[in-house]
């Protein structure tokens, strides 16, 4: 049931009743049971003697409403903090309500009750003593007093001015109102019914009706009633003045349009037509040229005739205009011819791109099945990877290795779905989306399309642009590409559509289906180096003005940029300092001095400053405890110590520090457990953790750290640093546990294997199902490394752990 219980809407005729004047409304204690079902009410509160429509859709409150007409009983109302709160609770309520009554009862077809309560007495709720089948709760009545400090005289006076401006704003709301309904607003005489009518009439927020509910007494509900009567009535002077001047401005114009009618009849006579005609005819011109489909021909014909039918002054007519200019400038069933030559192709792509075989390895396969087959539908890929390795630059390679026009679109930040399927001509200003505009600048329909940074896309009340691209990256649709502005199929099949990612896991899961997913990983520091001396130095020397001068590094100097400035799986932050030492030697330069003959690594530092990373290294295994784990982030991959320590303190209590995600902590306890439970499999007497505590640290406590693949390093750790022996030197490890000891496989095995080679590590463990990642991995990387596999957390401990002391046990 969605319904809830809520006014229909704001009434501009309210239900009246009648009183007596000076007729009280509330209720005698002899009437009133010691606890009351209680009824929530969305969006609206209830005043004492007025009559209410409801919509009642909840369970609870229809056994309420029913219970109370059958056997003649009143309830209490109270309204909702928040309207979409389903099932609320004691703090979900304002505590000052009103009692109730039922008067009639409406069965809906929709199974809903539709019912008015007259309001009787306020109370207040003081605790909820029932949940179910209803709400009940104890309460106390409040008193309504009328005038209070305040003198008859200025009581009266106020009465009859909220009288006066209820009047006046139900002849602004209701002009239309039935015959005798105005007499009998001006006929009432009873004060307190005329300040609650005008509290349940006046527009406003339920926060502030509840502000009318809560007064203590009569008068002070009638000032603040008089101020929301002022600022309606004033609000609805404003939208009739609006309305004057909007259909004044409206005669005006078809006034106008009457006038140029009359104009172009007289221009016509005397030969002086200057109409828009050969605008025109050049439109229609340049629709004959296109060799578009008899469909597209028929849709532009049709506009074409409605723009000679308009004026030319009118704003329909700029309007139409864009469009048809919109329909000839697409490259309708153009298409440039791909290059076949893939020698050319491949000699394209190493010499802009270092490395990336299996990306060139899938452009080359796709050119040769389009060579073979010359009608294959273009694939959609997904290029993900860390920052800086060359994802975006490798498309316009690719399109020129194909002979094809180059577009690129970024997507990050894109909330809209109009940027990506455009708006319809109805809105002001409409335009079409980014796809359709690319393709016009383009000029052919099979560009290579760039969709960069697919997974900042972003979404919001305008729309979801992922799910628009959903049409434009599926090879079944994208045929009949559809464009709220255009309004006419396009057919995108022939687009080879590149996407770029750094996190494949913010992109939908069914936009991720309709893409061939390829990574490209970081770069190992022999490829960096490469890239810097074949790449990166030539084209910043000519950048800053050192073409035509012999720049020469030194042996060592790049590397010395490479490790100690930089910290990165691309290449943006190298090129960032290599710009930054030929900017000193650019300063030389034309200051005069004479051009260095080498730069080596001295002069690097003298240039950079201190050294930016030093902590990335092997630090040692004098100490038990602490063991070298392996991460991934998005940077590429990272060593990670993770520290153990035992001290006094409670029994066995675990302490976690670092910054520890959730996936950590968890890992950090199923370690402990492991240990507590095979404890004498490991020589561990469970005596001597008593009275201390054990503290797992990760140091850089102030960034983040998540994930599963910490969890055999923290077994290792804590076995350690219980047992004091020391860990194998030049060490690494990376695994998820169980509580059986099994260890588990984890991702980003590239990025980590490149983390602990230059990190100084020679040994690694990993779990027996991450082999095959290795065996992927080009054996360059690998060299100085030896991989040991385990199924067991016991596998991992044998090799890792040495007989050896600590130092400091030794000591």
């Amino acid at each position: 049931m969605t319904a809830s219980e809520e006014q229909h809407s704001f009434l501009a005729i309210p239900v009246l009743a009648n009183y007596d004047e000076g007729e009280s409304f509330g209720l005698s204690s002899e009437e009133l049971p010691a606890e009351l079902p209680i009824i929530a009410l969305r969006n609206i509160a209830i005043f004492p003697g007025t009559l209410a429509p409801i919509l009642v859709g909840r369970k609870k409150s229809m056994e309420v409403i029913r219970q109370a007409e059958k056997e003649n009983k009143c309830f209490g109302v109270v309204a909702q903090r928040e309207a979409k709160v389903e099932d609320p609770t004691l703090q979900d309520l304002y505590p000052i309500g009103t009692i109730v009554e039922v008067t009639q009862i409406i069965e809906l077809p929709t199974g809903e009750l539709s019912a008015i309560l007259r309001g009787r007495q306020r109370f207040e709720l003081k605790e909820l003593t029932q949940t179910d089948p209803y709400l009940m709760g104890h309460y106390t009545t409040l008193p309504e007093e009328e005038r209070g400090e305040t003198s008859d005289k200025e009581y009266e006076a106020l009465v009859s001015l909220i009288h006066d401006r209820l009047i006046q704003l139900l002849e602004k709301l209701a002009p239309g109102a039935p015959a005798g309904f105005m007499d009998t607003i001006k006929g009432i005489k009873n004060k307190a019914y005329i300040i609650n009518l005008a509290s349940s009439v006046v527009d406003v927020p339920i926060e502030r009706r509840q502000e009318f509910l809560v007064a203590d007494t009569l008068n002070q509900r009638g000032v603040l009633v008089l101020s929301g009567l002022h600022g309606q009535i004033e609000e609805a002077d404003i939208r009739d003045e609006i309305l004057r001047k909007t259909r004044k401005e409206m005669d005006q114009q078809q006034r106008e349009y009457f006038l140029q009618q009359q104009m172009r009849t007289i221009q016509e006579e005397l030969g002086t037509n200057n109409n828009n005609e050969e605008e025109l005819e050049e439109l229609r011109k340049l629709g004959e040229s296109k060799t578009w489909s008899k469909s597209v021909a028929a849709v532009f014909e049709k506009e074409l005739r409605k723009a000679e039918r308009l004026n030319p002054q009118s704003p329909d007519y700029s309007i139409q205009m864009q469009y048809l200019r919109t329909i000839v400038e697409l490259p309708w069933e153009t298409y440039s011819v791909d290059n076949f030559d893939l020698k050319q192709a491949q000699e394209i792509l190493d010499r802009e791109h270092y490395g990336l075989e299996r990306v060139k390895e899938r452009i080359l396969e796709h050119l040769a099945v389009l060579k073979l087959k010359g009608d294959m539908k273009s694939p959609i890929l997904c290029l993900y990877g860390p920052p800086g390795v060359g994802k975006t630059s490798l498309g316009r390679s690719i399109a020129e290795s194909l002979g094809r026009k180059y577009v690129r679109i970024s997507l990050g930040g894109v909330h809209d779905e109009a940027e990506i399927r455009g708006h319809r001509r109805t809105y002001i200003g409409a335009m079409s989306g980014r796809i359709i505009q690319s393709l016009q600048k383009a000029g052919t329909s099979n560009p290579v399309f760039v969709l960069d940074e697919i997974d900042k896309l972003s979404s919001d009340y305008k729309g979801d642009p992922a799910s628009a691209l959903l049409e434009v990256l599926d090879p079944e649709q994208n045929t009949t590409f559809h464009d709220n502005y255009l309004d006419i199929d396009y057919d995108l099949s022939k687009v080879l559509f590149i996407a770029t990612a750094n996190n494949i896991s913010t992109i939908p899961q069914a936009l991720r289906d309709r893409m061939e997913l390829i990574e490209v990983t970081g770069y190992i520091a022999e490829e960096k180096l490469k890239i810097a001396e074949q790449h990166l130095l030539p084209k910043e020397a000519k950048e800053h003005g050192l073409g035509s001068y012999p720049i020469h590094f030194a042996p060592g100097a790049l590397e010395t940029i490479i490790e100690e400035y930089t910290r990165e799986s691309g290449v943006r932050a190298l090129t960032k300092k290599i710009a930054a030492v030929l900017r000193k030697v650019a300063w030389a330069v034309a200051s005069g001095d004479p051009l260095p003959e080498e730069i080596t690594p001295e002069l690097v530092h003298s240039y950079l400053g201190k050294t930016i990373y030093s902590r990335d290294r092997y630090q040692g295994n004098e100490h038990a405890g602490v063991v070298i784990g392996l991460a991934w982030t998005s940077v590429g991959g990272e060593i990670l110590f993770i520290e153990s320590s035992l001290q006094s303190g409670q029994n066995g209590k675990l302490i976690l520090t670092g910054s520890l995600g959730d996936v950590m902590k968890e890992s950090a306890t199923i370690a402990l457990s492991y240990i507590r439970a095979h404890a004498d499999a490991l020589g561990i007497d469970l005596e001597q953790l008593k009275d201390r505590e054990i503290h797992i640290h990760v140091p850089e406590g102030a960034i983040p750290k998540d994930g599963p693949s910490a969890g055999i390093t923290m077994v290792t750790s804590l076995v350690s640093a219980i047992t004091r022996r020391k860990v194998r030197p030049h060490l690494a490890m990376t695994g998820e546990i169980t509580l059986r000891g099994k260890v588990l496989p984890v991702g980003g095995i590239k990025e980590k294997i490149l983390a602990a080679k230059r990190s100084g590590i020679t040994d690694i463990i990993l779990c027996r199902e991450n082999e095959k990642d290795i065996l992927e991995i080009n054996e360059r990387y690998l060299s100085g490394l030896s991989f040991h596999y385990v199924d067991e957390i016991s596998e991992v401990l044998a090799f890792a752990l040495l007989d050896e002391l600590a130092d400091e046990v030794k000591k």
